[in-house]
C-alpha cells in the first residue's frame, strides 16, 4: 500500500448511524399507503404506479383496495426512495401543488423527460436516478 493511502474498514465497523435499519413490513405498508396518496396527487394511473412498485396492475389494484401484502426488499427499496423524491419536493417547492407538477413536466436535466417518465423506465436506479437528482438540488444527500 502506498503512503498517504488510507485503508478501507471492513463494512462492520462502519458506525451504527451509517448502516440504518432494515424498513419493517409495518413500515412498508405505512409507506405504501402514502405513496397511494403520492401517487393520486401526482396524477399517476394505476398502470404507471405498478411499474414505480414493480408488481402487476392486477397486484397493485388489489394492494390499494385491500391493503398491502408482503413488500420485498425491492418495493421497500422503490417506497423508500419515492418518499424521498417526495421529502424533496416539499423542501425545494414552498406551494406543495409545485412540486407535484414538477413530476410531470419537461426536465433538461433528464434530457428533456419528465421525471415521471425517467421513474417509469422500470427499474429502482431509474427511482433513484430522481432521487439523486433532487437531494442534490436541495443541497442534501
Amino acid at each position: 500500500m502506498e503512503v498517504g493511502m488510507a485503508m478501507l474498514q471492513p463494512i462492520d465497523t462502519v458506525p451504527a448511524p451509517f448502516r440504518p435499519e432494515p424498513i419493517s413490513q409495518e413500515e412498508g405498508g405505512a409507506l405504501f399507503r402514502a405513496a397511494l396518496n403520492l401517487f393520486a396527487r401526482w396524477g399517476v394511473t394505476d398502470e404507471q404506479a405498478a411499474v414505480l412498485t414493480d408488481m402487476p396492475v392486477r397486484t397493485y389494484r388489489r394492494w390499494k383496495a385491500e391493503g398491502p401484502g408482503r413488500i420485498s426488499r425491492d418495493g421497500l427499496a422503490r417506497l423508500s426512495n419515492l418518499m424521498g423524491i417526495h421529502k424533496a419536493l416539499r423542501i425545494i417547492f414552498q406551494e406543495p401543488q409545485r412540486g407535484y407538477d414538477w413530476i410531470k413536466a419537461p426536465n433538461a436535466a433528464f434530457g428533456g423527460a419528465s421525471a415521471l417518465q425517467v421513474m417509469i423506465g422500470g427499474e429502482l436506479t431509474d427511482i433513484m436516478r430522481v432521487r439523486r437528482y433532487l437531494d442534490a438540488e436541495r443541497g442534501g444527500w
